[in-house]
């Protein structure tokens, strides 16, 4: 006997696994990328907003809200895959 046998939800949580890994994966590599590409190519992007420079606001603002974007993002796709693997937890709850 397999574990899948003794754990109908086994190939559920296979299958949530796998799929929070990869999106994990992939919002760790636009965070990365947005981090690394205002540190190390600002010139790129030498112009100024309001008198300050667009570095700045990027820096300040921008990177801020990008970050909220990913959490948000992580959030709402992992309450999805939470429904569509039939691991939604909050059906159960009294």
């Amino acid at each position: 006997m397999s574990l899948a046998e003794h754990d109908p939800l086994h190939a559920n949580r296979q299958g949530h696994w796998r799929q929070n890994r990869r999106l994990t994966a992939v919002l760790m590599l636009v965070w990365f990328g947005a981090t690394l590409g205002l540190v190390f190519w600002p010139q790129a992007w030498e112009f100024e907003l309001g008198g300050w420079p667009f570095t700045f606001w990027l820096a300040a603002q921008g990177i801020l809200l990008l970050y909220w974007g990913i959490v948000a993002v992580y959030s709402w796709a992992m309450a999805r895959a939470d429904q569509r693997w039939n691991l939604d937890d909050r059906e159960a709850a009294p």
